[in-house]
């Protein structure tokens, strides 16, 4: 998680600052973490899948991709998580319309 958010912070541009939403996962609220000074975390309330745009992604692999399968080995199953990600990266604007929260929107000044 800490190399997740350095290279975040590393990737906005100057003068930037990010909201970061999150929910609240053992690694997004260890207590080692440094947050970087241009990213504040939001934390959602506990079991609140619903206001977390990432579930729908999650439902969406499974349901089409990861369900009512079995699979060989552990290889087999990440070349299966593998492709379900490369088919739904492929559909141009899928994850945007998954993960899209009405009620969160970018806010610029």
């Amino acid at each position: 998680m800490q190399t997740f958010l350095d290279q975040l912070s590393d990737q906005l541009a100057p003068k930037t600052h990010a909201l970061l939403l999150m929910d609240r996962a053992g690694w997004h609220c260890a207590k080692d973490l440094v947050i970087p000074d241009n990213l504040t975390p939001i934390f959602l309330p506990p079991y609140s899948p619903e206001l977390n745009g990432i579930e729908r992604l999650w439902l969406y692999l499974k349901e089409r991709f990861l369900s009512h399968r079995s699979w060989a080995d552990y290889d087999a199953i990440v070349d299966a998580v593998c492709r379900a990600w490369q088919r739904v990266t492929a559909e141009a604007g899928r994850i945007k319309s998954l993960c899209q929260m009405e009620w969160a929107q970018a806010v610029n000044n």
